[in-house]
């Protein structure tokens, strides 16, 4: 009877308490006053050295009852602060859907993403696969294999990155025609290619229209009976759809050791439509690429049959493109990563 009365008051004592706790931190407190190290329940079991030892089971297992018993009602009424709190909570954040909503900040597409997949649209759309390849690449792939051997004066018109303790073995490619040498090469049948190879290229070069990283893209299309007016046509279409159905094309006779002829291909100035004025240094015209019919060494080191198949190849830099679609005057603006740049891309597009 003694226990149970004991039981009876600091149950009885502990209830009274719980009546007046509002917050977790008075909560805590009261918890520390029946269950800490000095606490009412803990002081229990300091009578446990005094029972005999026939009944000190039974004294155990009545202290355990009144602990699992205090600890619940404990943590019933923490469970109530808590949900009360909650409640309390979600009414003072209630979202007013009168109010003027914020502006959200999204990302933008970067304009050479931009300019790229607007390149690869056309193509794909006249018949193109898109083909990627390595950045790190062979001299003979990068060069000899594009019929410029070793000493060739070409090589000194791309002052190439080549890898430490590598040289003249591997560097990183300075155009992407090294894609194209690798299209052909796996191409085991050796039948018809026609590809598009979009990617980095690497030179060192820097200044407001150079920079020693820039974007490129080259197609190349082999196939029976192919001709400078096949060339000739899917250029004039490409520069249409990408400038302007009003510009004029003009091809002008020119040298690339991988193709013969060759030809450079002119657009007229986008910004003064061929009257002439600084940016085209009042000639009316704009080279944008270096195209021509692949040579029949660049056939054979590929293990094409050059009297059998003919081939055209061309490329571009896709920066300077961009350049001229959203006027931007420096090239390293486009690799500055400024978010105030970037971000005018949207609203040039919907233009």
């Amino acid at each position: 009877m003694e226990k149970e009365q004991e039981r009876k008051n600091i149950i009885e004592s502990l209830e009274k308490e719980l009546k007046v706790i509002k917050t977790k931190n008075d909560l805590a407190n009261l918890k520390a006053l029946y269950l800490g190290k000095n606490g009412i329940v803990t002081n229990l079991s300091l009578k446990m050295k005094d029972i005999p030892n026939e009944e000190k089971r039974e004294y155990g297992k009545f202290l355990n009852e009144i602990k699992d018993e205090v600890s619940l009602k404990l943590e019933t009424l923490l469970k109530e602060i808590e949900r009360k709190e909650l409640e309390e909570k979600l009414a003072s954040e209630k979202i007013d859907i009168t109010l003027p909503s914020k502006k959200i900040k999204k990302g933008s597409l970067h304009p050479m993403t931009r300019i790229q997949n607007e390149f690869e649209d056309i193509f794909v759309s006249m018949g193109y696969t898109v083909y990627d390849g390595p950045e790190i690449e062979s001299d003979k792939n990068c060069f000899q294999k594009l019929n410029i051997p070793k000493g060739h004066p070409a090589r000194d018109a791309q002052d190439t990155f080549y890898l430490k303790d590598e040289y003249e073995n591997f560097l990183i490619r300075s155009q992407t025609s090294t894609a194209q040498v690798r299209a052909m090469e796996e191409n085991k049948e050796k039948g018809p290619i026609r590809i598009v190879c979009p990617g980095k290229v690497y030179r060192r070069d820097e200044d407001a229209t150079h920079s020693h990283q820039f974007m490129q893209i080259e197609g190349l299309v082999i196939d029976e009976n192919v001709s400078m007016a096949d060339l000739k046509g899917t250029l004039e279409l490409f520069c249409k759809k990408i400038l302007g159905e009003k510009t004029n094309v003009r091809f002008r006779p020119s040298y690339f050791p991988f193709t013969e002829p060759s030809v450079e291909v002119d657009v007229t100035c986008f910004k003064c439509g061929g009257k002439g004025c600084s940016l085209c240094k009042q000639t009316g015209w704009i080279e944008v690429l270096g195209a021509g019919m692949v040579h029949p060494n660049v056939l054979e080191m590929s293990g094409y049959d050059s009297k059998k198949y003919q081939g055209f190849a061309f490329g571009t830099g896709m920066d300077r493109f961009a350049m001229f679609k959203y006027g931007i005057p420096d090239i390293r603006t486009i690799y500055g990563n400024d978010i105030r740049f970037l971000n005018q891309f949207d609203r040039k597009d919907g233009e």
